[in-house]
């Protein structure tokens, strides 16, 4: 009995100079500008302004574009960790939101859509900030046009992520076949979930009230 009294007294040391979890919030948005889908980068600003006015003072966010190959630095449009002070947080946003808004001024079509790349990309970035909650936002049709002698084939780690796929639009194939439609979106379902992430659509971009 003294025994595990003297071990419950020392598990109890321990968990009290465990450091406290961290609250803060991780965003990494993946932009596709490939092909005709280009044309709707302009609704993307209205995301990304969107989650500028919800992070906090310690908060990450960056916003990079899918394209041929995007599992590179070079895809980064924007990225912050917001200072602890409010007013210093603020100033930062407004940069942040000045330069995303050059991107989409003169954001021009690419011919393949890497959109396993860009999220390896975001899984590395957001784990290297070690937020308390991670959340990728991919603003695309879903639809992967990978270019020759690029390989994707393989398992992504998501477990601790939310995955959100916004203003998923319907392709010219969909239209003739939805299952076409359907079947991408459980695909990429399918992906996250055996990851160990969690996956959900918002295609109503009028309530984002469920992001962050």
């Amino acid at each position: 009995m003294r025994c595990r009294l003297l071990l419950l007294a020392t598990a109890l040391t321990f968990g009290a100079c465990a450091p406290p979890a961290p609250r803060n919030t991780g965003v990494y948005l993946l932009v596709d500008t490939s092909g005709t889908y280009n044309k709707q980068v302009t609704k993307a600003e209205q995301i990304i302004l969107f989650a500028l006015s919800r992070l906090q003072p310690s908060d990450s966010i960056a916003v990079a574009r899918i394209d041929t190959g995007s599992f590179t630095e070079k895809n980064i449009i924007a990225k912050a960790t917001f200072d602890d002070r409010p007013s210093t947080a603020n100033q930062q946003k407004r940069a942040f939101a000045s330069r995303v808004e050059k991107f989409i001024d003169q954001s021009t079509p690419a011919p393949f859509t890497d959109i396993t790349g860009g999220l390896l990309q975001a899984i590395e970035f957001l784990n290297e900030k070690h937020p308390g909650h991670k959340e990728i936002l991919i603003f695309s049709d879903m639809k992967e046009d990978l270019a020759k002698g690029y390989v994707r084939d393989i398992p992504l780690d998501f477990k601790g992520f939310d995955v959100v796929a916004l203003n998923v639009s319907k392709l010219r194939a969909d239209n003739f076949d939805p299952r076409e439609y359907l079947t991408r979106l459980d695909a990429w379902r399918t992906k996250v979930e055996k990851g160990g992430g969690h996956w959900r659509v918002i295609n109503d971009l009028d309530r984002l009230d469920g992001l962050l």
